[in-house]
């Protein structure tokens, strides 16, 4: 039940952090429309300290949630899961098991055909 909340909020902060990058105006745009000749508009402080948008201080709360999220879910699996990656080490697979009784079925038949017991690839 609690796997199921972290993921139902995991999509929720995923969905909501694509939608906040989106919605940033690109910051490379300056330097990409002076560099052809378009000018560009004001520097707007390149390395020196300038205030962040509520835009970037949602984003990167969003980042952080995403990632302890992601930890979270990791930890919640692996608690209900076992070590070797396997579901369920006792589960046959129904294929497995028609496969295999298809094979017994042709060693039975060529032994009916071959009842001397002799290979079927050994020479004459």
């Amino acid at each position: 039940m609690l796997f199921n909340i972290v993921i139902v909020f995991h999509v929720i902060v995923t969905i909501s952090l694509v939608l906040v990058v989106l919605l940033q105006s690109s910051k490379g745009t300056a330097l990409a429309g002076s560099a052809f000749g378009g000018g560009g508009g004001g520097g707007g402080g390149s390395f020196g300290g300038t205030r962040s948008s509520p835009l970037s201080r949602a984003t990167t709360v969003l980042a952080v949630l995403f990632m302890l999220n992601c930890i979270a879910l990791t930890v919640l699996n692996a608690d209900t899961s076992n070590r070797t990656g396997v579901p369920n080490p006792d589960a046959r697979s129904v294929v497995t098991e028609q496969v295999q009784k298809e094979i017994a079925a042709q060693q039975a038949a060529a032994a009916l055909q071959n009842p001397a017991g002799d290979s079927l690839l050994a020479p004459p």
